[in-house]
């Protein structure tokens, strides 16, 4: 067997897929850039000594031509990350995320590489809303609520059919799809990098954390130890093989309670600030079904309480930045965030 590449592998969930890779004593290198916005200090101190590191642009052929030799399987993980930033610095993300991946592609097919797997991680965001279901009109198709209804404070979805209030349903799945993933190494200076990050470097600094709409919207928390297992799982078994799954609990929670975890764990004096804003382009609920991954053998093993511990012991050590307040300014001159 080859060498595995793992590229964005200095990042959050692929230095923990690497980890587990050593561990098993794969050959294994990465290519990273070492994106500022992440590694604000450089190269962090939790990098695998037992990986080859290559330093450089996914979008640059010479430095893939380095990092591809003698490669067969590859985790695809190099992107910019954040979805709010993403609608306000375009083409830089498409840069990154779409053309470096074409750019990926393109020199595999061009010079005949023959890989026996590529895993590419997807994301919940292509989702959208999903699907609900109306007491009246059956299963429906929501778009994004409109600002309107937002600016009244109404913050659930409604029927497009009869406005009524409607409930939501687990979404079909027609990569790996990952949902809202967090735990150790996850940046608490990324104003991008996540709710869990961003309320925990809040909390760590004797703020509130600033909660929107209600705080009764929901998502699917899962640990990183989880989607390692997962990357794990689909790399070794043959019947995953262009397949697309869902990488969650399953199981939708209130982002509020994600708040109130963590000002427990932290031991703070602070309380969870609702301040009845939005962002524009935000969904209201968000979790997976994973029943087709499920099928694969996998399970999810990691309780939230459990898991949101490990990152409270990991951010205790980190600095914090009160980058949040920039972020929020940048989202208002956008026009996403009212």
């Amino acid at each position: 067997m080859g060498k595995i590449l793992v590229t964005g592998g200095a990042g959050f969930i692929g230095s923990h897929l690497i980890d587990e890779l050593v561990k098993r004593s794969f050959k294994v290198k990465t290519l990273d850039i070492f994106e500022k916005q992440v590694h604000k200090d450089g190269k962090p101190d939790y990098l695998n000594k037992g990986c080859e590191y290559i330093e450089g642009d996914i979008r640059d052929e010479r430095i893939l031509k380095r990092a591809l030799k003698d490669v067969d399987i590859i985790f695809h993980f190099a992107a910019q990350v954040g979805v709010g930033q993403s609608m306000y610095e375009i083409h830089r993300y498409v840069d990154h995320n779409t053309l470096g991946t074409a750019n990926l592609l393109n020199f595999i097919v061009k010079n005949k590489i023959k890989l026996r797997k590529l895993i590419v991680a997807s994301s919940m965001s292509i989702y959208g809303e999903g699907g609900y279901k109306c007491k009246s009109c059956g299963e429906v198709s929501c778009d994004i609520r409109p600002e309107a209804q937002l600016l009244k404070r109404d913050w659930e979805m409604r029927c497009p059919n009869c406005e009524a209030q409607v409930e939501s349903i687990k979404i079909p799945t027609v990569g790996l799809r990952f949902f809202n993933v967090y735990g150790p190494r996850q940046s608490l200076s990324n104003p991008y990098t996540g709710v869990c990050a961003i309320f925990s470097s809040m909390i760590k600094d004797n703020r509130n954390p600033t909660v929107y709409e209600d705080g009764a919207q929901t998502r699917d928390f899962i640990n990183v130890r989880d989607i390692v297992v997962a990357n794990m799982l689909v790399m070794e078994k043959d019947e995953a093989d262009y397949g697309t799954y869902n990488v969650g609990t399953g199981r939708p929670v209130p982002v509020l309670d994600i708040a109130d975890i963590l000002i427990k764990l932290y031991g703070k004096k602070v309380r969870p600030e609702i301040v009845n804003k939005f962002r524009v382009g935000d969904i209201r609920h968000c979790f997976a079904d994973i029943s087709k991954i499920k099928k694969l053998g996998f399970m999810p093993s990691v309780g939230l309480e459990e898991g949101l511990a490990e990152l409270v012991e990991w951010g205790r050590s980190q600095a914090t930045d009160s980058f949040t307040n920039a972020a929020d300014k940048e989202l208002e001159k956008m026009g996403l965030k009212i």
